[in-house]
């Protein structure tokens, strides 16, 4: 054997290739098999069935960036509601001047009233948490119990500012007129706006997917979750990296608050630190830096709570509580944990 044989031989077998585990990935397909019989008829399952994966994709909108700034960053941020708040009200801030597209009936016009909305909610988050990160993340890195009281006390300082510019009362936020009604499919009403929500669901983590697998931006943040001394010592500015993924997470959770209140058709100050605890029951179930861990338990969650609202309307509250607990007995780091925290 030549020498150059013998270098690609050890080159490959230093680098096995990594098999997938495709468990997780199957576990909402068999929860929705396993409920079915338990609905009994066809239209309400896939009713209940589409309603979860909307469910499911707004969550995973707000939780998405949340477990990358776990996982790379390692900052327990409790103030993550925060952006998700202040999504929401920019949405309603921004779509109030198109209110000629959005009371029409047309798509097209329906759609384009949510452009800006969708815009000024990112990038006015994504605005927001670079203030966060910088005014009162900074200070406490590597300090887990301070990072808990300080961005929770962020948490709070940002509803009362909403509560002085927006008022304590509850804000209407109708949706476009072309979102209203619902689609019969199979004799099941499905409704437009969850449509719209599982599409732009499916697009975020696609390009959440493509930056993290196909860029070196997604490189470098995988790497930095995995060692971020090497990263450093390989002269990248990791602290660039950490306000880019912080910026990115809070527009993201301004997104899943736009989606949020449109589907309440309303917003309120409160309503981020409302979803706060269903936020951190999905990332640790789909394990600290996995988005697609964090998909996946976005989905199983939302349709085991569709479920058991519907046939258990008693024990939908604990349903996702008993789900966190099973898997975690079952994987202790999530289902696809990409850290060793």
């Amino acid at each position: 054997m030549s020498a150059a044989e013998s270098q690609t031989l050890d080159a490959g077998a230093a680098l096995p290739q990594q098999k997938t585990d495709y468990v997780p990935i199957l576990l909402p397909f068999a929860l929705a098999l396993v409920a079915y019989p338990f609905v009994g008829s066809f239209s309400t399952w896939l009713t209940l069935t589409l309603a979860g994966l909307a469910m499911g994709m707004m969550i995973f909108a707000m939780a998405s960036g949340l477990t990358l700034v776990f996982g790379l960053m390692d900052v327990m941020n409790f103030g993550h509601g925060a952006f998700i708040s202040v999504g929401a009200y920019l949405a309603m801030v921004a779509i109030a001047p198109m209110a000629g597209y959005a009371h029409t009936d047309a798509l097209g016009p329906g759609l384009l009233a949510l452009l800006p909305a969708i815009a000024l909610a990112m990038i006015g988050s994504a605005a927001a948490g670079y203030v966060f990160e910088r005014v009162l993340v900074r200070p406490v890195y590597g300090q887990h119990l301070k990072q808990i009281l300080i961005t929770m006390g962020g948490l709070i300082v940002t509803e009362q500012v909403l509560y002085a510019a927006f008022g304590p009362q509850i804000n209407p936020l109708p949706r476009p007129e072309a979102l209203h009604g619902s689609i019969d499919f199979a004799g099941a009403a499905i409704e437009k706006y969850r449509l719209f929500v599982v599409i732009v669901g499916l697009v975020v983590f696609a390009l959440l997917q493509f930056l993290l697998t196909q860029t070196k931006i997604g490189l470098l943040i995988r790497a930095g979750v995995e060692n971020k001394e090497m990263v450093e010592a390989l002269g990248y500015r990791i602290r660039r990296l950490f306000v880019g993924v912080f910026m990115a997470g809070s527009a993201l959770a301004g997104l899943g608050g736009l989606l949020w209140a449109f589907n309440q058709e309303q917003a309120h100050a409160s309503m981020g630190g409302e979803m706060m605890v269903l936020t951190f029951i999905v990332i640790i179930i789909g394990g600290l830096g996995s988005v697609g861990g964090c998909f996946i338990g976005a989905v199983l969650v939302a349709l085991l709570n569709n479920y058991t609202a519907f046939l258990l309307p008693k024990a939908a509250l604990v349903s996702t509580i008993l789900l966190m607990v099973v898997v975690l007995l079952w994987r202790p780091r999530g289902l696809y944990a990409v850290t060793s925290r």
